[in-house]
């Protein structure tokens, strides 16, 4: 006993009795701060270190949930602890950023009447809002979306991108909006159609998409937003380009997007010339703007303002194979022609014949003030003027009967002025870019990192007052690699040089260790 009581009376033994006891006290620091930690909100404790920030919200939403007005209700219709672990992260930081916001998680299993009331599946979100009394419904499987061709060739049923707040954001604008725009889509002339890319994203807007054959309907309907020409290859005969300009000056919004063509156009480029625009002939070859040297893939510059210029962070948009315009005069003096994607000035445009340097235009808007009424009260003089030649002395009497309506009206007349002018002006907009690529399926999903698709929304939300561009892409899930494509010399010294230097530099501290 005398010897056990002094082995524990040594100073090692005391050494290791108090490491002892402050391995034992971080050991309960850790559990306790783990403890505290797991009831944090899952907000706040998931921190995103995902490589594609799955979890980071764009600015587009925060703006729409900070000035959210209205409540709105965001029902999951699912098993909660076997639900997948990114859904339920991401809604736990979307719900975070807004007050009115109300997410309720309801076990299908447990409650298998909310099915039947909800009218949907489990797995399933239900974001409703009580004022407007409108509800839209996502599914599971729209935020983790599969590749449907993966699927059919390997089998493979993981999913490739997460749409979370693309979904989110977009359900929550349609239950809170009483605005709902319709784009017509124009046929018969070879046009192209519109990739899932595009569709999605304006589904996302509640843009809805008709398609509209001038030749066979010979008009434009009346609850036509924008009418859209996606492509064409052949001309639009002179009655349908006169239906375009005449739908134009009565305040109308067209969206022309040009592709490769074997003849020329001269109805549809008489509708540009009306507004400003000139084609160029060829196609546009741009050395200094230019992908890997290819000077057909061109990165053009840049002009953006107000809502074209929202979401733009790089400023980086690839066209292939583009047209080109240049400015003319304008067949009216209020036309307005703004730029916003342009060639460098070494620009080329190549046709078989030769080329021509200069800046090109490669996307343009151009707008004119439209007074309505004024057009109207035109076309009633013109059907009545035969009648009103006629009767000299019936108008001398309705006239003079008409003197004091005139007084007594007059005050009435003064006070409306104002609100008449506002409601009869419209503006005529016509926007033009001229490479169908820039929207084409296979680019856009290739060079994941341009802002195509968010310029285009832009150019099309730009239409509209009270339409904002909430369309959001999805984020990828595929895994990104750290890749070496080119060892430079300052590569080539990180990798080797360094190594080599602490090496030696351990080595000779050795050998003169050895030798003292």
């Amino acid at each position: 006993m005398q010897n056990i009581k002094e082995r524990f009376e040594s100073k090692t033994s005391r050494n290791g009795a108090m490491s002892m006891g402050m391995i034992a006290i971080v050991i309960c620091i850790v559990v306790v701060i783990n403890l505290i930690v797991g009831q944090l909100p899952e907000r706040i404790r998931n921190l995103d270190l995902t490589d594609n920030k799955l979890y980071e919200i764009s600015d587009t939403s925060r703006e729409i949930l900070g000035n959210l007005d209205k409540n709105v209700e965001i029902k999951v219709l699912a098993v909660k602890d076997s639900a997948d672990d990114r859904i339920k992260t991401f809604l736990s930081k979307y719900a975070a950023l807004s007050d009115k916001l109300d997410v309720e998680w309801i076990d299908p299993v447990q409650h298998p009447s909310a099915l039947e009331k909800y009218d949907t599946s489990s797995n399933s979100i239900v974001v409703s809002c009580p004022d407007t009394d409108k509800s839209t419904t996502i599914s599971f499987n729209d935020i983790l979306v599969v590749d449907e061709m993966s699927y059919y060739t390997t089998g493979s049923t993981e999913p490739v991108s997460f749409d979370g707040e693309g979904q989110m954001t977009s359900a929550i604008n349609y239950v809170i909006s009483d605005t709902s725009k319709n784009i017509y889509r124009t046929t018969g002339h070879g046009e192209g159609t519109l990739g899932s890319n595009v569709t999605d994203l304006m589904d996302k807007m509640n843009l809805k998409v008709d398609e509209l054959n001038l030749l066979m309907e010979n008009k434009i309907p009346e609850d036509c937003d924008l009418l859209m020409m996606y492509a064409p290859t052949k001309d639009l005969t002179k009655d349908e380009a006169k239906l375009v300009e005449d739908y134009l000056q009565s305040g109308g919004k067209v969206y022309l997007i040009l592709g490769a063509v074997e003849d020329s156009l001269p109805n549809l480029e008489g509708v540009m010339k009306t507004y400003g625009l000139e084609m160029a002939d060829g196609y546009i070859a741009d050395p200094d703007r230019c992908y890997q040297g290819n000077y057909y893939y061109i990165f053009p510059e840049l002009s953006l303002s107000e809502k074209l210029a929202d979401n733009i962070s790089s400023q980086m948009v690839l066209l292939v194979n583009s047209r080109g315009m240049t400015t003319t005069d304008a067949a009216r003096d209020g036309i307005t022609v703004n730029p916003f994607m342009t060639s460098s000035d070494s620009a080329h445009a190549v046709t078989a014949d030769g080329d021509e340097e200069g800046s090109y235009i490669m996307g343009a808007v151009a707008t004119e003030p439209v007074d309505v009424n004024d057009k109207d009260s035109d076309t009633y003089d013109a059907s009545e003027a035969e009648d009103t030649g006629s009767s000299d002395a019936g108008e001398k009497e309705e006239s003079d009967s008409s003197d004091s309506d005139v007084a007594e009206n007059a005050e009435d007349s003064d006070t409306s002025d104002g609100d008449a002018e506002d409601s009869s002006t419209a503006e005529a907009r016509l926007t033009v870019m001229t490479s169908p690529a820039m929207i084409d399926e296979q680019i856009t999903s290739t060079f994941t990192t341009l802002e195509n698709l968010t310029l285009f929304m832009n150019t099309v939300s730009a239409n509209f007052d009270d339409i904002q561009n909430v369309a959001i892409e999805p984020k990828s899930l595929e895994t990104s690699y750290n890749t070496m494509q080119h060892a430079g010399l300052i590569s080539l010294a990180l990798i080797f040089g360094i190594p080599v230097i602490v090496l030696g530099g351990g080595f000779v501290v050795w050998w003169k260790r050895r030798k003292a």
